[in-house]
């Protein structure tokens, strides 16, 4: 990695972080990420968005490269009762300018280590198929499900294939 990285985990996030969080996702959404938005992205739409994800059960983290944000990731924790035990990776995010330097494997080493301190076993997550994102799951030993076919609309319209991962961790 390039530069001196830093990660912080958020209970709550304060104006310039919810901005810089804004600008990254409307980055990524436009550099074709599908994460469950469309481009162009507004920056009330990127806001809102982030106004609202740190919630019960939701845990954040952001990657810094000084005061600048590289990254993101989220584990959100079931909370049901018969769900206690598992927690589903989210928006695992790296701005384009920054990626192939290991921040993504570096948030998600983070998440994992705290999902282990929070007794949760069983990781799950989805991805568009076909996106680099496929290869960082794998090398990290997610186990591939399967495919779901037509699952997320792309900006040109088509529907692309989603395929969910697991991973079990060793609490």
């Amino acid at each position: 990695m390039n530069g001196t990285l830093h990660f912080m985990e958020h209970q709550e996030l304060d104006e310039p972080s919810l901005q810089q969080l804004a600008q990254l996702l409307i980055s990524v959404v436009e550099d074709g990420a599908s994460i469950g938005f469309l481009p162009p992205l507004s920056a009330e739409e990127a806001l809102e968005y982030w106004r609202g994800a740190t919630q019960p059960g939701v845990l954040l983290w952001t990657a810094w490269k000084g005061e600048k944000l590289c990254g993101t990731v989220q584990l959100q924790l079931c909370t049901k009762a018969n769900g206690r035990h598992r927690a589903e990776v989210a928006k695992l995010m790296v701005h384009p300018a920054e990626r192939n330097q290991g921040i993504a494997r570096a948030l998600m080493s983070r998440l994992e280590a705290r999902a282990e301190q929070e007794q949760r076993r069983l990781l799950v997550l989805d991805t568009r198929t076909g996106d680099p994102s496929n290869q960082l799951y794998l090398s990290l030993g997610y186990q591939v499900v399967g495919t779901i076919p037509g699952y997320a609309l792309s900006a040109s319209g088509d529907k692309d294939a989603t395929t969910i991962y697991y991973k079990e961790l060793h609490v």
